[in-house]
């Protein structure tokens, strides 16, 4: 901006709509460190708001309580974990890898996904943005192309995967002492059979 004698610039304001993003974003980016350090019952709004930077009243303009931010949270989880798994398929990834990562992605978010697994069971919410989760994964693998009967094999593979990975993050094979091979060859055979 030019600037003729006498006048002052003034620096260009951010625009409403990206304030409001970039907000919303701190907010979530606090509550994903929050669950994932501390869980839905170890955490608290006032806590996330402080943690974005935020005076506690910020939270309830951005979000109606913290089951709502919760579940931005899991769809970030769950958008991360896509582009994770599209971004191997497109470097044409051994499947071993796209595992690693997978089990990565389930261990880096392990006390989030206690929570997840604990309020499908209790909270009418959690459990149907759970349900429509699993529906876009299935929507992404089929193209939308595959009929019921094929979408219920497919969601059979989904569920293995995910409970596989969930049981690696958390330690359950080594706290049985076995070695955690064989799921994750099961894991690797799932996810190849998602991919036909």
């Amino acid at each position: 901006m030019e600037v003729s004698p006498g006048m002052t610039a003034t620096p260009k304001q951010p625009e409403p709509d990206r304030i409001a993003s970039d907000t919303a974003q701190r907010l979530i980016g606090a509550a994903t460190a929050e669950f994932c350090e501390h869980g839905f019952a170890g955490t608290d709004t006032n806590r996330i708001a402080r943690r974005a930077g935020f005076a506690p009243q910020t939270f309830y303009r951005w979000f109606k309580d913290k089951t709502e931010i919760f579940l931005a949270v899991y769809r970030d989880w769950e958008e991360m974990e896509h582009r994770t798994i599209a971004g191997l398929i497109e470097k044409k990834a051994p499947v071993s890898q796209m595992v690693d990562a997978i089990v990565e992605h389930h261990r880096a978010f392990r006390i989030f996904r206690r929570s997840l697994r604990q309020l499908s069971l209790e909270d009418d919410a959690v459990r149907a943005a759970r349900a429509q989760s699993r529906l876009r994964q299935l929507g992404r693998i089929s193209g939308g192309k595959k009929p019921k009967s094929r979408l219920a094999a497919l969601a059979v593979a989904l569920f293995e995967v995910e409970r596989l990975c969930d049981a690696v993050a958390e330690g359950e094979f080594a706290d049985l002492g076995l070695d955690e091979k064989a799921a994750r060859a099961v894991i690797g055979e799932r996810l190849t059979s998602l991919r036909r």
